[in-house]
């Protein structure tokens, strides 16, 4: 319902802005920038979809294995004990367990391309379990803030940006990136938790949480103790041995229970290409409303509302021209990348711009893109306190990475 009032608040308010700009201009050029954006959205839509089709293939097929192999029970079992605490909704075991663990490690690593289809994988596991299938579970929703947070440990793909755009030390916004998604999370986790009455104080719960806290800080000691190029090359290759040795360990497995490795894994790619086709209708909705609103200019007047509050109060405006990238990003990945990059252009890799923007990108993820993804395809409708739960995480992230930004470059 929320994602309804969002969509028609989106193509509405472009529609209008579109429409009084081309009668106060007399030039209908904004008109025809709207309309054409409709046609370019959703030919990006489908190319994305079909882009994601080979992915979803490939890894819904290697989780099949897995799942024949015993391998995700294994790894449900595993996690268990903390998992069932933070998912109370869900049995102990349960195999969605595995799946979301493997989507939130690649989402820690910054591999987004094995991350979606496993947590596709765990959504239509969650969904079996549903009572109503329309509806948003419990579990759904704690899973889909916690995606949407975007925790990850090492932004390897800003930091390439930044060394492409020329920065002096492209690293050096990997301490506040951290520090900003973290905060992200852990803002997403405890306003769910609220929501659905979890006990955080468990003992479990927190000796989770601390030791992802501990691996956070001990990250940021390697980063300021050792130079860029050796923390890329180490988070690149330890990146290839996690997805390698996955696969390997899968095949593995299955072979030691005699499956038909073969047919497991064709049985998952057919699930893979059906899930892929199934998202094309959310995916173009989605995208399409964000480009009309970009579009019409709806997003430059928005920001520049916000300096002018903000210069009214009498505050310091410098990151203004850091907000586009900032109010894209939960829209459009790729909307708010160009952003990005576009404000490293105008402002440089190393001006407090460019640094507060790159926070900015890895401060949190593309939250309606993600929301409409995952949820679209177990077809649920009723996505219930989702979307507030994730723009409480997309608000403390991007505050977050404005106020470091300030605390590091200003």
């Amino acid at each position: 319902m929320i994602l309804n009032y969002i969509w028609i608040a989106l193509v509405l308010l472009a529609i209008l802005v579109a429409v009084v700009q081309g009668l106060v201009s007399g030039n209908a050029d904004c008109l025809s920038d709207v309309l054409n954006s409709t046609f370019s959205s959703a030919k990006n839509g489908f190319e994305i979809s079909i882009g994601l089709t080979g992915v979803l293939s490939l890894w819904m097929g290697i989780m099949k294995i897995g799942e024949e192999g015993g391998v995700v029970s294994r790894m449900s079992k595993a996690v268990s004990p903390f998992f069932t605490r933070l998912f109370p909704d869900l049995p102990k075991g349960h195999p969605a367990f595995g799946s979301m663990l493997m989507n939130l490690s690649a989402t820690m690593l910054g591999i987004d391309n094995a991350a979606t289809p496993l947590g596709l994988q765990a959504m239509r596991e969650m969904q079996e379990t549903n009572s109503d299938k329309q509806t948003a579970s419990n579990p759904m929703i704690m899973f889909m803030v916690l995606v949407t947070s975007g925790l990850t440990f090492v932004p390897v793909s800003i930091m390439t940006y930044r060394a492409q755009m020329g920065a002096a030390n492209p690293a050096d916004v990997f301490l506040p990136i951290l520090l900003s998604t973290y905060f992200a999370a852990m803002a997403g986790l405890i306003s769910v938790a609220i929501a659905q009455k979890i006990r955080l104080w468990d003992k479990v719960i927190l000796g989770t949480l601390g030791g992802i806290t501990a691996v956070v800080a001990l990250l940021i000691w390697a980063a300021m103790h050792f130079p860029q190029d050796t923390v890329s090359r180490w988070s690149g290759a330890g990146a290839a041995i996690l997805l390698l040795g996955v696969i390997g360990w899968f095949i593995a497995a299955g072979m030691r229970k005699k499956i038909n490795v073969y047919d497991a894994f064709i049985d998952g790619a057919k699930g893979g290409f059906q899930t892929a086709v199934g998202i094309i209708p959310y995916l173009i909705a989605i995208l399409v409303a964000v480009g009309m609103f970009r579009a019409s200019g709806a997003m430059d007047y928005m920001v520049s509302g916000i300096g002018w509050c903000f210069s009214l109060i009498g505050l310091n405006t410098d990151f203004v021209p850091a907000l586009p990238t900032a109010l894209m990003r939960p829209l459009s990945g790729s909307g708010a990348r160009g952003m990005m990059v576009d404000a490293m252009v105008q402002y440089g890799a190393d001006s407090f711009v460019g640094r507060v923007v790159s926070i900015v990108q890895g401060s949190t993820d593309t939250t309606f893109y993600i929301l409409a993804v995952y949820f679209g395809s177990v077809n649920i409708k009723n996505i219930r306190y989702a979307v507030v739960c994730s723009l409480i995480a997309d608000f403390a992230g991007l505050l977050s990475a404005i106020l470091l930004g300030y605390l590091f470059f200003h």
